[in-house]
């Protein structure tokens, strides 16, 4: 059987993490072939410890950033690439995307994980699911290099942003991450330049596992520690209800 493999499209170099950690490693540990594109290293909005140093650069800010991502993709399993498109503001040109339309055609990805639609406090993050969405639609257009080979209809899904409410983010999918989440705790401790947010993301997997544990029924003998929350976007076709 192929491989199946997923993609994720991380606006900046610490977001899969936090977000979606435990998913990788979960579907990593299943066999899957997982792929991560960072936008962005966060080298000016989300790097105010290293910033704090004396006689820092941007590029030092760079590299210390790529190097934690790269250890944690490392610890979660999966593939990871840095594109360095700018960060604060990032902008994506349409060389950005058609290199993102590429990725899915050479990929194939059965889902694909990205941002919040809205976030009034980082315009990064929507701006990675906009290039997320219209990558896909173009990855799909038999008019688009024709004879390279175009992609089905991968399920899109919106990960958790910081501050749900006033991104107008709702849960509709939850992923147990309890086998998965000792692999993502420490992805999460390679993220020493944000070790602020360390507690932050580990109460909200216990919040989740408990949501999760809820939606399967409190008398059921299945034990959910840990969750991730995802809102998915696109429809579930099924035979069955």
């Amino acid at each position: 059987m192929d491989q199946k493999t997923a993609l994720v499209i991380s606006a900046h170099s610490a977001d899969f993490v936090w977000r979606a950690g435990g998913a990788i490693a979960s579907h990593v540990q299943q066999g899957w072939r997982v792929k991560i594109i960072c936008l962005s290293y966060g080298e000016r909005g989300e790097s105010a410890k290293l910033w704090r140093q004396p006689g820092m650069t941007l590029e030092a800010v760079k590299e210390a950033r790529q190097e934690e991502a790269q250890r944690a993709a490392d610890i979660l399993g999966a593939e990871v690439e840095f594109w360095d498109i700018g960060d604060y503001p990032m902008r994506v040109s349409d060389e950005t995307l058609l290199r993102l339309v590429d990725t899915y055609r050479a990929l194939q990805p059965e889902f694909v994980l990205s941002h919040s639609e809205k976030d009034p406090y980082n315009f990064d993050h929507p701006l990675a699911m906009h290039v997320a969405q219209e990558a896909r639609i173009i990855a799909q257009a038999e008019g688009h290099n024709p004879g390279q080979q175009v992609i089905g209809a991968p399920t899109m899904y919106s990960f958790e942003p910081h501050q749900t409410e006033q991104c107008d983010w709702k849960p509709n999918t939850f992923l147990d991450i309890t086998d998965a989440w000792e692999t993502k705790r420490k992805a999460i401790e390679c993220m020493q330049g944000q070790e602020h947010l360390w507690a932050y993301y580990t109460r909200v997997a216990l919040q989740r596992g408990v949501q999760a544990k809820r939606n399967v029924g409190i008398t059921s003998k299945r034990t959910i520690t840990y969750a991730e929350a995802y809102q998915r976007l696109t429809p579930t076709v099924s035979e069955t209800l």
